[in-house]
């Protein structure tokens, strides 16, 4: 494949087989990887995981050698059951962005690949906003492991370019290399888990051809992914970000705060995790009327990505509890019991009792738990209504 790789996108494309020895070398120079990795890793030792990596040749045996032996450890220590399902949807041979909802930093798209290759299909590149590189050591591993870079922190001069750059690369992957792609529906996570696919992400997708928007989308093939985790280990980092922001509007994360996330979605319990496929949105891209603004089509091709969500989301008793105690109802209650009603409280009780605020508002917190888990319910309950 590399004899398609260009020197155009050196400053956001993942790393190229010849560049691996070097890469890994990088890594293992740093102490802070090594700090990182060894509790992760275990039981294998330091020394073990030295010789395993610099056996790599390729990106293929770096994913195939060490990602995967590591998620497979981390999948049976942190999950109950992780599952994909629909895999008819892409398994055809052809390259896709794949679109999904965003609920954990590194393992949305660690996971979904694990699934990938566990089904014998190639791996996706994954798009990751450069906030999260706050180390040397995490851009380099990240570069291993099929990423490539969004600039999010540059000049508002410079942002139009950028994302043209971006859409450019993201073609040229799809449309030279036949290599899929993942990548979030929004700029960072859905916090609340009210999933909106954002219109500025299908607008940077149309950049490489701005006036032939819904043929740049077409072009792309896209697969909506329903991600469903049975209990989201951040959630009380979220809900707790969520009183910040509301006592301090002005409250930004630090890259203290993001790695604490990463290492709590990592290492954190999720019970069941399933990937659900959508269908490829063509289709229904074809039946929008063309002669809207451009604004409007992508405000609608972004519903059709929605819908999709919704419709392949999975959930579990948490979910239906956590709808009717928001809503104040009782409309699925056949779907759970008391004791999965009593084990809910006491775990948004116990999520709760883990944030550290000086002026913890109980009540503001335990209504953004429960929106988390019940927001998902809302939504499909709401393309239900409307299809």
């Amino acid at each position: 494949m590399e004899s398609v790789l260009t020197t155009s996108f050196d400053d956001i494309r993942p790393v190229y087989d010849s560049e691996v020895p070097e890469t890994i070398e990088k890594l293992l120079a740093d102490d802070k990887f090594r700090k990182a990795i060894e509790p992760i890793i275990k039981p294998m030792s330091w020394e073990q995981l030295c010789s395993l990596m610099r056996s790599c040749e390729t990106v293929d045996d770096f994913q195939s050698k060490v990602v995967y032996p590591v998620l497979k450890r981390l999948i049976r220590k942190t999950t109950a059951e992780m599952k994909g399902f629909n895999w008819e949807n892409i398994n055809d041979g052809l390259s896709h962005v794949i679109i999904s909802n965003h609920r954990d930093i590194v393992l949305d798209a660690a996971f979904l690949n694990m699934l990938l290759y566990a089904q014998g299909m190639d791996t996706t590149e994954v798009a990751i906003g450069d906030n999260l590189l706050i180390y040397p050591w995490i851009t380099h591993l990240v570069r291993l492991n099929k990423s490539f870079i969004v600039k999010r922190n540059v000049p508002m001069r410079e942002m139009l370019e950028t994302s043209r750059h971006l859409s450019e690369y993201i073609h040229y992957t799809i449309r030279e290399r036949n290599q899929s792609i993942w990548i979030a529906q929004r700029e960072g996570r859905a916090k609340d888990s009210n999933d909106r696919t954002q219109v500025s992400l299908l607008k940077m997708l149309t950049l490489k051809d701005s006036s032939r928007p819904i043929d740049m989308l077409k072009a792309l093939r896209i697969i909506p992914l329903a991600i469903s985790y049975e209990f989201d280990p951040c959630d009380f980092l979220k809900a707790k970000e969520f009183q910040l922001k509301r006592d301090n509007p002005h409250h930004k994360k630090t890259p203290a705060d993001d790695l604490e996330n990463m290492l709590t979605g990592i290492n954190g319990y999720k019970g069941r995790v399933y990937f659900k496929f959508g269908e490829g949105i063509n289709r229904k891209l074809d039946q929008l009327d063309f002669s809207l603004p451009k604004s409007s089509l992508l405000e609608a091709a972004a519903r059709i990505i929605d819908e999709e969500i919704y419709k392949n989301y999975i959930f579990f008793p948490f979910n239906y509890v956590a709808y009717d105690t928001m809503t104040d109802s009782t409309m699925f209650q056949s779907e759970y019991t008391s004791e999965d009603k009593e084990a809910f409280e006491a775990y948004v009780e116990k999520q709760i009792d883990k944030i550290q605020l000086k002026n913890k508002d109980w009540d503001f917190l335990r209504e953004k738990i429960i929106e988390m888990y019940g927001n998902p319910v809302k939504n499909f309950i709401e393309v239900h209504q409307t299809t």
